[in-house]
C-alpha cells in the first residue's frame, strides 16, 4: 500500500487558480498537474464552501469548530456531575 501524497496549501491554492482565474478546464489542470480530477474538483469545492478558510492544515481547527469542541465537552462535564 503506498502512503497518501500531500500538498502543500499554496500548491493546492495555484491548482485552484489555474480553474478560476485562469480559465483552465478542471481535467486539463489537474493533467496538468499531475493529479486526478477528482482531487481538483475537491478541492474547489473545499475553498468555495470555507470562504478563504480551506486547507487549514491537519489539526487546525475554524473558530466555530473550537467553541463546539469546548461546548461539547461542557456538556459531558455537566452530565457527569448530574449523575452523581
Amino acid at each position: 500500500m503506498t502512503a497518501r501524497k500531500k500538498y502543500s496549501k499554496e500548491f493546492k491554492l495555484d491548482a485552484i487558480a489555474l480553474v478560476v482565474e485562469q480559465k483552465y478546464s478542471r481535467v486539463e489542470a489537474a493533467r496538468n498537474l499531475g493529479l486526478s480530477p477528482q482531487i481538483l474538483g475537491r478541492w474547489l469545492k473545499e475553498a468555495e464552501d470555507d470562504n478563504g478558510r480551506a486547507f487549514r492544515g491537519n489539526g487546525t481547527l475554524t473558530p466555530e469548530q473550537a467553541e463546539i469542541r469546548s461546548l461539547k465537552g461542557q456538556v459531558k462535564r455537566l452530565e457527569m456531575e448530574r449523575e452523581i
